[in-house]
Formats: structure tokens, sequence, C-alpha cells
């Protein structure tokens, strides 16, 4: 649904959008017309004072002199002011048959002097013409006003898709919808200009278009007479607005003198101006009376005289419904001086800014289209052709550590002079496996004994395949986590594909978790035996840095879920002289060595029988105890000693920085775990509890090449839940700090009261317009759901920005989240789709 409005928007806003920047141009010119026309006829539309003072001439006596002026010519109408100082007007009949009007000229209303026509009247109604029929041939009855009622009704439907395909996730934001940021640039301020200001004329443009209608359709004209009056309008008859003052014509026919009086005494002389129409035959003396102060011409009491002066008919305006008087008053409501002088500014103002919107609209349009091209045009680098004997060294990283530790490996071989040639998993095909005589695999695993999502296409495309491999020696370096049933699941995988079509194990595989100590000495042994340097390149993860906690505060307290924390570190002055600078880039990740809690060493010191007896000292001991794997029942019968010896250290946990390096601080999401015996988890109950105010931490920065930013220009959306925010705030940050192109934030949590995460700074992109749109959900609310069910309500929208070349970047919880998220993308998308954005790097994921 939403694709096709915005589909049939564009269209229509690169055709009727350039007429409607000609309508709104000419219809600001004449919203002034009668004004600027005075300003530029002294003489003609306003007279001199008569000296000596004198009474103007009466309605018979003008008429006499003006028809005495063009003989065999006849008034058949005549305007009065009640200024002093004003011209009279006068209308006379056709001079032939074929003419559609008279003349009609200014008179002085004290000597009946013909003044002629004011300057620029020739000017207005040309412009009058392109208005309503684009000056084109056949004027009313020709091809110009169809395509200006086309554009019209295109005008309604700008106006409300527009407000539809922009509607906020928080309507009530005022911000999201008034303000103008004008430090954007680019496509960023086009964007802006046409969704903002479209907002603050909305409700104009749909007057100007209803209202415009009714010179363009006659059953529309006909159509909103009987709704507003009950009363059928026939077509061909006259039409209710007015034309302009000096194009009036009616029939008359003099004399006037008892009418006038009449009228006079049927009105009580109350009146601004008054046009009088004279009848042809028999018929009554027609007069439009505007009120004093009347805000608009058809402010106007309606009072038939018959010639002897007998009033026929009083039709006052105070008496009229409200349908008769929007009816009579379509021209007033269309120019806006139906509600006084700042509704004709009002209106003026905003149909001049008709060509902003073309202009605009077409520049997006313009910018849309070359992103499309080149995303169409962008083709694979061309392959480095390297030699027949080189190792082939191919990575499946979802975390960039698999990519590290390929690297460092390549590193070591070129040491000793052996060439390498390495390539991502997905671009390694038959041809590569066939050319290279050796080859070693560095895979991660990932979720659910799953490949990485960069690895997906191998599996699909070549693990499929019956390729003969008995040429090829190789050998795997499977890295993966022991907490998961599925350790190194896709690194067994490929090393038994790899096996099975004919391949030659150099040595046995090599499975690596986390800082696995022997796994990387066993490696490094390994690859050295084939010639590689075993000092060249270091195979260890970087070393830690100490880090000060400056800010620790809860975000949900309260909540129905565990609680969640923002902290933020800042480097220690030991960090600060490293010769390696602090840096890191969005989507990056932190590992932070955790402790076990003071309280929870001291209960497992208590339980040991010969802790006096062990040589080390107990100070020593408590910290071996401090940053190791306890176990949930410290057993009573192991000793101190053995205790010792089965010690294994902690290990690093992970988690996505949510700050932009320029900050000089890394802030976190943590949220605490508790476990079924009420003890919080080791690294969150550490960072959120345990450790003091100012207390320090051993924290490492690592790459994470995968979920690195996509390109600035493109659309970005990120889907997330829980600490999840963290993985995309910083893009936000990132992208808005950069003045981006538009990121559409889909958000899960429980409670839309307590888990509201750093919603005022999501309010600011939002109203900043660095965040086009904001979906949140919240689980545990009677109206919630996950995100997953956002992507399902929102799935003609998510189709547009990949259309648009949008990138999906994913992160929270693999448990739930991930596949569930993995699943309303593929039945929004299709499952073909989804592998090209995964191949392309346009899907992206980091889930923990």
């Amino acid at each position: 649904m939403r694709w096709v409005l915005f589909q049939l928007h564009w269209f229509l806003g690169i055709t009727a959008g350039l007429v409607l920047a000609v309508i709104g141009v000419t219809g600001a010119t004449m919203s002034f017309e009668d004004e600027i026309m005075a300003a530029l006829s002294p003489g003609i539309v306003s007279v001199a004072a008569p000296f000596p003072a004198a009474a103007p001439l009466s309605p018979d006596a003008l008429i006499a002199r003006a028809m005495a002026q063009r003989p065999g010519r006849k008034v058949v109408s005549l305007t009065l002011s009640s200024e002093p100082l004003h011209a009279a007007q006068v209308s006379f009949d056709p001079a032939s048959a074929g003419q559609r009007r008279g003349e009609s000229s200014y008179i002085d209303p004290y000597r009946g002097l013909l003044l002629g026509r004011p300057n620029g009247q020739d000017f207005f109604a040309t412009v009058r013409q392109i208005h309503r029929f684009l000056a084109l041939p056949g004027y009313a009855n020709g091809v110009g006003r169809t395509i200006t009622g086309i554009s019209t009704l295109s005008l309604i439907y700008f106006a409300l898709s527009g407000l539809y395909l922009r509607w906020p996730r928080q309507p009530l934001n005022w911000r999201a919808w008034l303000v103008l940021d004008l430090r954007r640039t680019g496509r960023n301020l086009y964007r802006t200009l046409h969704a903002v200001i479209g907002g603050w004329v909305l409700m104009f443009y749909l007057l100007s278009g209803f209202t415009g209608l009714w010179w363009s359709y006659d059953w529309y004209r006909r159509g909103v007479t009987y709704a507003l009056t009950g009363q059928s309008l026939q077509a061909g008859q006259p039409r209710a607005p007015r034309t302009p003052r000096a194009d009036r014509v009616a029939v008359s026919m003099p004399p006037l003198d008892a009418a006038w009086k009449g009228f006079l005494q049927a009105s009580g002389g109350r009146f601004s101006e008054v046009i009088v129409t004279l009848p042809e035959g028999r018929g009554p003396v027609r007069f439009r009376a505007q009120l004093p102060h009347a805000r608009f011409e058809r402010m106007a009491d309606e009072i038939q005289v018959a010639t002897d002066g007998q009033v026929l008919k009083v039709d006052r305006y105070a008496d009229r419904a409200l349908g008769k008087v929007l009816v009579g008053g379509v021209l007033d409501l269309h120019q806006g001086s139906f509600f006084g002088w700042p509704g004709r500014v009002i209106m003026a103002l905003t149909s001049l800014t008709m060509p902003l919107f073309a202009i605009t609209g077409i520049l997006l349009y313009l910018g849309r289209r070359r992103r499309k091209k080149a995303l169409a045009q962008m083709q694979p680098l061309a392959a480095i052709e390297v030699p027949a004997d080189a190792w082939l060294i191919a990575y499946a990283s979802q975390t960039g550590r698999a990519q590290q530790l390929a690297r460092q490996t390549a590193i070591a071989f070129e040491a000793t002079g052996q060439p390498v040639n390495v390539l991502p998993l997905a671009n390694v095909g038959p041809d590569e496996l066939s050319a290279a005589p050796r080859a070693l695999f560095v895979a991660s695993t990932y979720g659910d004994g799953e490949p990485p999502d960069e690895a997906r296409a191998f599996v699909r495309r070549i693990m499929q395949q019956a390729i003969p491999l008995g040429h090829l020696e190789y050998a795997v370096l499977a890295l993966g986590d022991r907490e998961y049933p599925d350790f190194c699941e896709f690194g067994r995988q490929l090393d038994g594909w790899l096996h099975e079509r004919g391949g030659r194990r150099l040595f046995e595989r090599v499975e690596w978790d986390g800082d696995d100590v022997q796994a990387r000495h066993r490696w490094a042994e390994m690859i050295g035996d084939l010639g590689a340097s075993r000092h060249a390149a270091d195979l260890s993860a970087a070393r830690f840095d100490s880090w000060r906690l400056c800010e620790r505060r809860a975000l949900n307290e309260g909540g129905p879920g565990a609680v969640a924390f923002h902290l933020a570190f800042e480097p220690s002055p030991a960090a600060m002289t490293s010769a390696e600078p602090l840096s890191w880039e969005p989507g990056d990740i932190v590992e932070i060595l955790p402790r076990q809690s003071s309280q929870r060493v001291a209960a497992c010191l208590a339980r040991m029988p010969d802790v006096d007896a062990v040589e080390v000292e107990v100070e020593v001991l408590a910290e071996r105890l401090a940053t190791s794997d306890l176990p949930l029942v410290w057993p009573l019968a192991l000793t101190s000693a053995a205790a010792l010896d089965a010690l294994v250290p902690l290990r690093p946990r992970e988690y996505s920085v949510a700050s932009l390096a320029g900050s000089g601080r890394i802030e976190l999401l943590v949220r605490q775990a508790v476990r079924d015996d009420g003890e919080y988890g080791v690294a969150s109950g550490w960072l959120t509890r345990h450790l003091a105010a100012d207390g320090e931490i051993a924290l490492r920065i690592r790459p994470n090449p995968g979920f690195r930013p996509p390109a600035l220009t493109a659309p970005l959306i990120l889907i997330g839940n829980g600490t999840g925010l963290a993985g995309l705030l910083v893009h936000l940050r990132h992208r808005h700090a950069l003045h981006a192109a538009a990121s559409w934030l889909l958000f899960g949590e429980r409670s839309r009261t307590h888990d509201r995460f750093h919603q005022q700074e999501l309010d600011g992109y939002l109203s900043a317009g660095s965040l086009a749109r904001l979906d949140q959900i919240y689980s545990r609310e009677s109206d919630g759901g996950y995100v997953q069910t956002l992507l399902a309500v929102h799935a003609d929208q998510l189709t547009e920005w990949i259309k648009d070349g949008a990138t999906i970047l994913v992160c929270g919880s693999l448990q739930g989240m991930a596949p569930a998220v993995d699943h309303a993308l593929r039945l929004a998308l299709g499952d073909e789709l989804i592998e090209q954005l995964i191949d392309t790097g346009r899907y992206r994921r980091d889930v923990y």
C-alpha cells in the first residue's frame, strides 16, 4: 500500500507538479490584483477631491454621461463605492454579437468622465488565463482546463498521501512536524524542505485544491452546491464566483432613481461598495451591497428592487445558511480573502511555495535514480592475479575475529617469502579451489551452529556441489564458543566437506575458543611447520588497557524485566599514553575481563579446608579466584592446591560500543543477568553492582568489520531489541554527525513506561530528521508485540526502503529475536532477495 502511494506520489510530482508550480506562482500574483492595479493607476482607480466640494452624481446621471461618451452603447452595470475618492465603474454591452463581454471603464463619480482601464489589467488577464487554462487554445473548453483540473486533483492527492507517507511514530511530537533543520545538505536538505514545509502548508493546499476544482469540473460544482445548499445547480447556470471587477457584464435599463431610493431604504445606506445590475426588459434591478468592513467581496446583502422603487427581495448575508455562504464565496475561499487580509497573505505565500515542492521533488527523484543506477552498475573488483603456488587463506567471519586471524596468518607466511591469497569465504568458488594447491580456512560459527552471514553463499552455492578436491592440501582453524552446544559446528562442517571431496589434511583441525592459549600456540606451531614465521605475526589478541568507570545509571528500574544500565568508561592515564591511539569505528566491540565479586571469593576461601597451608599467599589466591571461572557450589572436599590446578581464567565478555570515538569515552548498555539461585551473572553483576564508582576495568577494543557503517548516501534500517540498542545507537550518532541519508529504527522492549532507553536522544534525532522513522513496540503492553511484528506491519515500507538502496543492520539477542527477525524479513522480502542482501553486505547482524 505505502509503496503504491509513494510511486504515484513521485510520478505525479514530476508531471503535474510542474503544472502546479505555474498555477501556484500565477495564483500568488493575482492575490493582490486590485491593490496592485490601484497603485499603478492613480487618477484612474482613484480620483481627486472636487473643488469646490460637491456631491457625487446620481446613478442615472453617471449612466447618462457614460453613454454620451460611447454613443450607441448601453450601460449594463454600475459599481459605486462609499469611499469619496474611489472611482466608480461602468460596463457596456458588447459592441458586436461575437464578443463575450463589452468594454468596462472607471468613471469619475463627480464629473462623469470615463477614466479608462487600469494599468496592468491586460497583464493580469493573461496571468488569469495561464492560471486557469495554461493559456492554451480553447480556454474553458480546451485541453488547458483538463490539465489544470487533473493537476488540482493531484494537489489534493499530494497533500493527503504526503501526510500519510511522513506520519511519524509520535504524531503528538510537534517538533517532528514543524522544525526545519537548515544545517542539512544535499538530499537530506531537499527531503527536509519537502516534508516539513509540506506540513506547514498542508491545510492551505487542501483548501486551494477543493475550491479550485469548482472551475474545473461542472459535476463537482453541481455536487458541492447540492451538498451545501440542497439546491440543484443545472448545467450551464452561471457560476457563483464573481468575475474580476473590470470584466463584469450584465443587462441594464434606466431609469434608476426610484429603484435607487428603494435600495437605500432597504439597506439603510450601509454599504462599502454596491454593484448595480440593470435589468433587460421589465426585470428588477439587482443590488449587491458589500457590508461595511466586509472581509471579502461576497460578504454582501442581495437586494432586488422594481424600477418603480418597490423592494421585491432582500437576502441578507447575516441570515444566510453557512452552506450558501460557502457556495457564494468559493473564489474568496480560494484566494484566502474569506479570512480577511491574513488569509490572503497566507494563501499567497503558500502558493509561492509550490515551485519549491516541484524542485525538491525532482531533485529527490533524480538523486534516487542516480543511487539506483550506481547500485546497478556496481561490479565486483577484478580478481588480482596471484602465483600458482600461493597459499589460499580463506576466512568466514561474523564479528571480525576470523578475518583478523586470517590476516595475521598471512603475515606469517609473507614474512618467509611465501605468496598468499587472502579471501573471504564468500569470494571462494570452484575456480579458486581448483587453482589452489594448499589452503588454510579460518571459520567462525554463528548462532546455533550456523555459518557466518558472509559464508552463507559459499554453503549454498559451493558446498552443495561435488567438486573434486583431490589435489588440495588444507587445514581448518575453527572458532567458536564452548558455552554453546554446537561449538565450532561450521568449522567442523567445512572440514568434513573438504575431506569428503578428496582434500588432504595438513594437520588436524584446531578449535579455538576466545583467548584459548593452547589453541593459539598449536595453530602457530602448525603453520610454523609449514614454513610460516613463528615470530613475524602476533596471533595473540590485543592487550587489555585500564579504563575507569565514570558513569553508571539504571535505565528501567521498576520495569517487568531485569534492570538495564547505561555505563560509561574513560581511559586511565596509562591507556592514554599508550603508543597505540584509542580509536574505534561504529560497530566495533569491546571485550571486558570481568571479576568475581569479593563476596563470592570470600565464600570460596571459607570453604577451603586447608587455606592456611597453601604455599602461595592468601591475597594471591584471592586474586586467582577473582579472575577465574568458579563453580556455582564449591566442593568441600576440594583442597586449595587442587583448586589452583583446576582454576580456569574467566573469558572476556563482549559488548557493543554505543559511543563514537570522538567522545573519548566508551558507553555500553548492560542488562543485569540473574541466575536461578538469585546470584548475579559474573560480568553483568560486576559491571552494574560490584564494580566501585571510579573503579577500573581491563578492556580492549576489537574491530568488527562486518558491522561497520554502510555508505552515508544510502538509507539505513536499524532493527534490534533490548540492550542491542547500543550497537544501533552508535550508527545513529555517526550518521547524525555526518548528515547522512535517512535512517529508520525499529526497536522492541517490554514496557512502554519503563523501557524507553535513550528516548530523549532518539526523539531529538527524529525531530532533526536524522531519524526518518522510529517504530517502537513493547511486548508486555496490551497492544504490544515483538520487533518482528513491526516488520510484518510495515512490510510495504520495508520493501520501498530496500528498493532505495537501504542496508539492514540487526543487533540484539540471538535467542528469539534474531531468528524471528530473519524469518519476518524473508516473509516480507523473499529468500532470494535476503540472500542477495547478505552477499552484497546490505544485511548485517551483530547478535549475542
